[in-house]
């Protein structure tokens, strides 16, 4: 799962709303809304995005949270280490290697690591 497909289906269980509603109230097939959730689809582009943050009715804070992790939602990631210093390539190896075998609390402890020399802290301090 993607953190734009877990955010989806959770504010959609929220209101208690079905796949198949939202799919069709969106413009997409049932199918397409389940594989988004799942992380089996690429994340939607800006209008899509649009969509989904006008289906759900969110402003400010969290129409900008979900616009980010659509951005971060890749499901299939590609690391062009090419002009990357031999660590930067080793640190990309490694994470593809080991990232199925860690556990959810140091996957989390390494992406805060990871936000924190980026600069860039999520919006009041959730994921």
């Amino acid at each position: 799962m993607t953190p734009l497909g877990e955010k989806i289906r959770k504010l959609r269980r929220e209101r208690g709303l079905s796949q198949k509603d939202m799919a069709a109230a969106i413009g997409v097939s049932p199918a397409y809304l389940s594989a988004l959730e799942h992380g089996r689809a690429s994340p939607p582009n800006w209008a899509m995005v649009q969509k989904i943050i006008g289906y759900f009715n969110v402003i400010w804070d969290e129409a900008d949270e979900l616009q980010r992790i659509a951005e971060l939602s890749h499901p299939r990631v590609v690391v062009d280490t090419a002009r990357l210093s031999p660590r930067a390539t080793e640190l990309a190896n490694l994470l593809a290697l080991h990232i199925g075998k860690m556990k959810d609390a140091e996957i989390v402890v390494l992406l805060d690591q990871v936000r924190a020399m980026a600069g860039d802290r999520p919006k009041g301090g959730k994921q």
